[in-house]
Parts: structure tokens; sequence; C-alpha cells
């Protein structure tokens, strides 16, 4: 099976942190669902695999476009490819978006799981963070989606931040299980390069936290997730059982996906490619019946450590017996020999062919997986 991504570009505000490809702009918008179902032909023989069992709605804000908009690209999916029938369709929305008539318009296109951006219940963070939305907003905005019959409701929250502390944290966390959702996405702050956030941290203006604050919020994130149910089973993502993150856990076991839009990238097993962060490009090159997306032939080298990047940040960790027999006995030799350090150090276990990083150690797995690649 296969997963499709789809990159709406666009956004009312800017947030401070954020880097991901996105204009503030609505200029456009009516013809964005035609370009992608163009894109969708040009890419028809991209995909391995003919059936799709995921479909994400990922940008930007994908709440800015119309519910017609999303049942024409669902739609322009399910006439080029077998669609699984049950498959999971995620869109990610942000607070402010969400109305009664904008979600009934989505659970009749097909979208059966949401991605909400809340980001923080506290009204100090939103604002700091430059986000357009209130923590009543927030809450509101998950309890008419449960209301309306949306039972996949994932939740995005930052901790880390450095004008907060552990308390309000803990509230935020507190609040989100209060609510009926089934997933949490959980990011510490990231300084991203370029962002007005990184520049106000170039000027003094804000300190980041300090690395035993990020650790206790870290902490507390796992306390009290496990207490209400939630299972940590990657870096980022807590969840219950049976709500796991379908088309994320596709990315982390390496199945093949193809992304439609603007900056979005593709995966087919070989490749890698990603289209350019520019809609004008973007646009350009589809009504030119072109694709402008560049391109990464994957080395078994590559293969190996995307392999080792994508297992060893999840609960089911890297199979030693696939290691060996995709990539060599001298990579798996050399894995053997990095893993029996950390099993020592009780960072690792092992049960039959898996290695996993304790979840107690994910916060800094990044370190420890960079152990492991081949060079």
């Amino acid at each position: 099976m296969s997963g499709i991504y789809i990159h709406v570009p666009y956004c009312k505000r800017k947030c401070d942190y954020c880097d991901f490809y996105s204009v503030v702009t609505s200029e456009g918008k009516a013809g964005f669902a035609t370009l992608v179902e163009k894109e969708l032909i040009l890419r028809g023989d991209y995909l391995p695999d003919r059936e799709i069992e995921t479909i994400y709605f990922g940008g930007g804000t994908p709440s800015m476009l119309e519910s017609a908009q999303i049942t024409d690209i669902i739609g322009a999916i399910a006439k080029r490819y077998t669609v699984s029938k049950n498959p999971e369709i995620t869109l990610e929305a942000n607070p402010d978006d969400i109305s009664e008539e904008l979600l009934k318009g989505f659970r009749s296109s097909g979208v059966n799981r949401l991605s909400i951006g809340v980001q923080s219940f506290s009204n100090l963070d939103l604002k700091r963070l430059g986000r357009r939305h209130n923590a009543l907003q927030a809450i509101k905005a998950v309890s008419l989606a449960y209301k309306l019959g949306f039972d996949n409701i994932s939740i995005d929250l930052i901790y880390g931040l450095p004008y907060s502390n552990s308390a309000i944290w803990k509230e935020n966390l507190l609040q989100a299980f209060d609510l009926p959702v089934n997933h949490l996405s959980c990011y510490h702050l990231i300084y991203e390069e370029g962002t007005p956030l990184d520049l106000k941290v170039a000027k003094g203006l804000v300190k980041p936290v300090s690395e035993d604050q990020s650790v206790e919020q870290f902490q507390l994130l796992q306390e009290l997730s496990s207490m209400n149910g939630f299972i940590h089973y990657e870096i980022s993502n807590l969840a219950k059982e049976g709500y796991f993150s379908r088309h994320n856990t596709s990315y982390w076991k390496q199945i093949p996906y193809l992304g439609l839009g603007p900056s979005a990238h593709s995966y087919n097993g070989t490749s890698r490619d990603w289209n350019p962060k520019s809609i004008s490009k973007w646009q350009k090159s589809i009504e030119n019946e072109t694709i402008s997306a560049e391109k990464e032939v994957l080395t078994s080298q590559n293969k190996l450590n995307d392999y080792l990047i994508t297992s060893l940040r999840t609960v089911w960790g890297a199979d030693i017996n696939l290691i060996s027999q995709d990539f060599g006995s001298d990579n798996a030799k050399q894995f053997l020999h990095t893993a029996e350090k950390y099993i020592k150090q009780g960072v690792i276990e092992q049960r039959d062919s898996i290695f996993r990083i304790l979840p107690k150690f994910f916060f800094t797995s990044d370190g420890i997986i960079s152990d492991f690649l081949a060079v």
C-alpha cells in the first residue's frame, strides 16, 4: 500500500517559529485543487503500489480550503488509484477556522481524522508564538469536531518554550487529556534558521530554556500521557491503542508515498523527490505539463541510513535480520557493535532480532541514532 500527501501552502499569518513552506495569501487558492489534480495525472506512474491506504492534507493551513476542494482532490485520487476500504484521511486544521459548516463539509468529503494545531492552551504562549487563535477557541474546536462525529482527533502541542515554564506545560497536558483526543503530537521548540523567533534569539530578546527544563517537561509528557492511556510510539507522537497515525507511521516504515503541491516530498523506494518551494514555479510547471521536482536516487548506504533514522525513532525499533538481509553482514556487525554499548548502558533493549531505544531516552535519541549511521 502507499500514501498520498498534499501540501496546502496558504496561511492567514506566519507563526514566529515556523519554517514550513507557506505564503500569507489566498491568491490562487481557488484553483489549487485543479492544479493538484493535474499534478496527480503527471505523477501517475510514480508509486509502485496502486492501492492508497492514507491521504494527508498538510501545510500551511489546509482548513483554509473549501470542503468542495477537499472533495475534488479525494475524488481525483480515487479515480486514478484504488483507495483501500478503510483509508485514513487526515486534514490539518487551525482552531479559528473550524466551524460546524466546515466540519460537516470535511466529513462528507471523506476526511475521517483531524489534526488540530493547538500548540498551547495558554493565551500568553499563543500570543508570543504568533498564533491567531486563543485557548477557548481551541477547546471549542476539539469539542465541536467530536460532537460532529470525528472520533479520531489529534492535537499539536509545543514544549520547551522560552517564555513559559513546566507548570504551564503540565496544565496544557492536563487540559489535553480532559478533551476527546486520542493522539498527541508534541514537539520541543526548535529555533529554525531565519525564522522571526530565531532572529529574536540572535538579538538577545529571547533566551532558550535550559536543558534541565526541557528534560523536566519531556518527563512530564511521558508520565502524564502514560497515566492517561497514551503510548509514546515515536519521538514526538503519542496515542491511545488503535489511534497511531497510519500516515506518519508509513514514513517511519519506509512505505512509498506521493507528495503533491509546492515543497511536497515523495518517496518510492528507489528515489526521493521534492517539489520547488514556490507556488509560482510549481504552478507554472504543472500548467506546462512538466514536473519540476528535484530528485535523489538512493544508494544502498542512503537506504540503510534512512532505515536506521526512521526505525530507531519508534517503539518498533530496527530489525537486525532485515539489516543483514538487505544491507549485508558487515553492516549488521557494525550495527551490533554500536548497539552493544547502548544495551550495556540500559538505553537500548533487544527482543529477539529487534533493537529499540527505550522511550524514556527518546529525548536524547538524535545523538544515539547518529552513532549508528553508515558514513
